[in-house]
């Protein structure tokens, strides 16, 4: 029987960068080698200051954004500040000219309402807005100016209050009889002959006695 050799090619050490030959004692022998467990060590040293690095990175970018969202917050806060001081100020820079003498409104009759965001007048139960400045009474149902507000708030409480009436609508009948009202002819049916014809003059004798 013919027997044929065959090559078992080479091995490559990926931590040496070298090729020894594909065999177990071979690979054996150059792994207890000084060269391969220097080469071990430095892997081993190398991942660990990778590790340590990134680390690091991640702790510098954890106190960064910390840092970032302190300042943002701290921002807010100002920002948030300063709004308010700016709509107290706005609030008790507040002067109308109610009758066009000169009768100011003192800063103590606005109240802020929370829950709206606008300012109430207890006197003319106008809302004021900060923001667009605009006015806004139930007269006209509608923001406009001040002088616009406080000339509708005036004529309102000086008017009376007027409750609507409401009426049942007319049917067709009704209708007709109420154009004839309105022609000069009386509404309703209309009655040419006496209701009692044996009585038709006042004072007469009844029909029994005769």
């Amino acid at each position: 029987m013919t027997e044929y050799w065959v090559s078992q090619g080479n091995k490559w050490c990926e931590l040496c960068k070298i090729f020894i030959s594909n065999n177990p004692n071979s690979i054996r022998n150059h792994e207890l080698g000084q060269r391969h467990k220097d080469s071990v060590s430095k892997r081993l040293a190398s991942m660990r200051q990778e590790k340590a690095a990134k680390d690091k990175e991640q702790k510098e970018a954890a106190r960064a954004l910390e840092q970032i969202e302190t300042k943002a917050k701290r921002s807010y806060q100002k920002d948030v500040s300063a709004f308010r001081e700016a709509r107290d100020s706005n609030a008790n820079a507040l002067v109308a000219q109610e009758d066009g003498q000169g009768t100011a409104i003192s800063g103590e009759e606005w109240e802020y309402d929370s829950s709206s965001g606008y300012y109430c007048n207890k006197t003319n139960g106008c809302y004021y807005d900060p923001n667009s400045g605009f006015f806004y009474t139930d007269a006209l149902g509608r923001w406009v100016t001040r002088d616009e507000a406080y000339a509708a708030s005036r004529a309102s409480s000086n008017s009376a209050p007027k409750v609507p009436i409401v009426k049942k609508p007319l049917s067709a009948s009704e209708n007709e009889g109420a154009a004839k009202s309105q022609n000069g002819a009386p509404p309703g049916r209309v009655i040419s002959a006496p209701l009692n014809s044996m009585r038709s003059v006042k004072g007469a004798p009844s029909s029994l006695t005769a």
